[in-house]
């Protein structure tokens, strides 16, 4: 299937209920408890996925478990959004279960990062429905700002960002669907039926944990591919606790990704606040978005 517009959800209002699933990585009640307490201070009612607190060694539950938990919430007609409790790993093992018919009838707002960028993909490659970028229950006490602004986007309030100069970013402006995520993700995806099509698009890449070498490795996949080559602009969140071998690979995260995309011509953006730090500022995902890069600093819009 190819992409089809945009499509926006509805937002969020008082008195809504919203699902919290577990499709990757296990999560305890205590570690859920004050992300529930949130959401009902935010005047919402919340339900949880059958296998919310379940545990199979790493995992929320078995496959069809975690399946059969995301799928009741994207099903029902009461739930107006659904959080991916954590990320982790897992995501990739159930996409193929999951049955999206209902959610074209009824889009909902679909949340979350890390394994998540497996729906955000997904979801953008077969329906163009929105979905947001932000943090995921396990987290919601990080940092009070990300927080808010994840509130302020369910909710309805443009989401609009002013960031620093960054020594490698490329200046200039651009207009189109944001998309991505994890970069560990979107190189996992690559060829499967969740791949992105990356023509036209802002994509936003992120990580954690991954060895220099390998950012590079991904880097050239997307480059050989000819996906970056499609883009029409680049923005670089968090590259967080990377890690490197007693040889040094002798270039940073940013270095890598910098070359990688140093032969073509649209805007690029280091430093934006989002992925696994302690900031992580929400974004649309399959939302028109217009970049501006230029010496004194960007803005993404």
């Amino acid at each position: 299937m190819t992409e089809k517009k945009s499509i926006c959800p509805p937002y969020l209002k008082p008195g809504d209920c919203v699902g919290i699933a577990a499709p990757s990585r296990k999560i305890s009640e205590a570690e859920l408890k004050p992300a529930l307490e949130i959401l009902r201070g935010w005047g919402l009612n919340v339900k949880t996925a059958s296998n919310v607190y379940a545990s199979l060694n790493q995992f929320a539950g078995s496959d069809e478990q975690r399946a059969a938990g995301f799928q009741s919430l994207l099903n029902d007609p009461e739930v107006k959004a659904v959080f991916c409790a954590r990320g982790g790993y897992g995501a990739i093992r159930v996409i193929d279960r999951i049955d999206l018919s209902h959610f074209i009838k009824q889009p909902k707002w679909i949340v979350g990062y890390s394994d998540a960028t497996v729906f955000h993909s997904h979801i953008a490659r077969h329906t163009g429905i929105e979905t947001l970028h932000a943090p995921m229950p396990v987290n919601f006490g990080k940092d009070a700002a990300s927080l808010e602004r994840l509130k302020q986007a369910l909710f309805g309030t443009p989401l609009s960002y002013s960031l620093p100069a960054h020594p490698l970013n490329r200046a200039g402006t651009a207009a189109g669907s944001l998309a991505g995520g994890n970069l560990s993700l979107l190189y996992a995806l690559a060829s499967t039926p969740s791949d992105l099509h990356f023509a036209g698009k802002i994509l936003f890449i992120e990580d954690l944990d991954e060895y220099l070498y390998h950012i590079d490795r991904m880097m050239m996949q997307l480059k050989r591919a000819g996906k970056l080559s499609e883009l029409k602009g680049l923005v670089v969140g968090g590259f967080t606790d990377m890690k490197d071998n007693m040889v040094p690979y002798g270039k940073t995260a940013e270095d890598i990704i910098a070359e990688a995309v140093k032969d073509y011509g649209y805007p690029v953006c280091f430093g934006f606040p989002a992925g696994h730090g302690s900031q992580n500022y929400p974004l649309f995902m399959g939302r028109n978005m217009e970049l501006k890069v230029s010496p004194k600093g960007a803005m993404l819009q």
